[in-house]
């Protein structure tokens, strides 16, 4: 529940019924599996279990959850065990934040195919991280390397990216032997960056070729090969953002960040103001610096 007791499953509730009907045809059948979880959970339809005090004979009913990874009420449990297990591998070494971000233009390719493109926007990352890092003339080791993807932004608009937490170093190349990084200075951000730009566009051309990308709405002319081209002609001459830094707070912190986020929706319950039973007020961050 949010500060005000609302939750997005009493909204679907309310609501969700009519929503499928008005927008028939426009939703798949994945979309309508998480929005009939989210309505069933923790409700009477999915079982509960009974608990009674043997003193005062006071009884509570705690109905079971949904357990689906869309459900912004049931995923404390995962979030936590996420976080534990990380946790657990962490070794006795600096660690590194990392993150890779996709261009605009990537980006509403992005928002049309989110299961091609998101795939190739992690394997290409971890791909980038594992070749700079193996090269002799950076770190000369083979790496470790948590991935998680973020598909939205602090302003909640969509803003597909990568955070990474790597170790700051990695066995040699012939030998378990250890090889650190340079004190305070992982992997260079312009390398990392040019080595994704070319292997992902490379990804997406080869899925573009496939059939594996589909185009609709104001993107429907990229279905055209010269088209597309021309659309990503800028991708190839501008730098892609990617960040590299040192946690100063230990990648405890990181992760710790990252796990509010592996289990959590962008309208989250704790992000619900206000509802008047038509109209729904949201939180969110002001990315132009103002108050949120």
């Amino acid at each position: 529940m949010s500060d005000s007791g609302l939750s997005v499953a009493a909204i679907f509730r309310d609501h969700g019924g009519a929503w499928r009907d008005s927008h028939q045809g426009h939703i798949n059948l994945w979309q309508l599996k998480v929005m009939s979880a989210i309505e069933r959970c923790r409700s009477p339809e999915l079982g509960g279990h009974v608990w009674c005090c043997p003193h005062c004979a006071h009884t509570h009913v705690a109905y079971n959850s949904c357990r689906n990874r869309h459900c912004p009420t049931c995923q404390a449990v995962a979030s936590r065990q996420w976080l534990a297990d990380r946790q657990a591998e962490l070794l006795p070494v600096d660690y590194y934040h990392v993150v890779f971000t996709l261009p605009a233009p990537i980006a509403d390719i992005a928002y049309q195919n989110k299961a091609a493109v998101y795939d190739l926007l992690c394997r290409t990352a971890g791909q980038t991280l594992l070749t700079i890092a193996r090269d002799p003339k950076h770190l000369g080791a083979r790496i470790g390397v948590t991935l998680v993807l973020h598909s939205w932004g602090s302003a909640m608009t969509h803003h597909p990216h990568v955070h990474c937490v790597v170790p700051g170093g990695g066995l040699a190349l012939d030998s378990d032997e250890w090889v650190p990084c340079k004190a305070g200075f992982f992997l260079p951000v312009r390398v990392l960056s040019r080595l994704f730009r070319r292997l992902f566009l490379s990804a997406l051309g080869d899925a573009y070729r496939a059939g594996r990308l589909t185009f609709y709405g104001h993107l429907a002319t990229r279905v055209d090969v010269m088209a597309f081209q021309e659309w990503l002609r800028p991708c190839r001459k501008q730098d892609w953002v990617v960040y590299a830094k040192r946690p100063f707070v230990g990648p405890e912190a990181v992760l710790a960040y990252l796990a509010r986020y592996t289990h959590r929706v962008a309208i989250a319950n704790s992000r619900l103001v206000a509802y008047d039973g038509h109209t729904v007020s949201v939180r969110r961050k002001d990315s132009s610096g103002g108050a949120p």
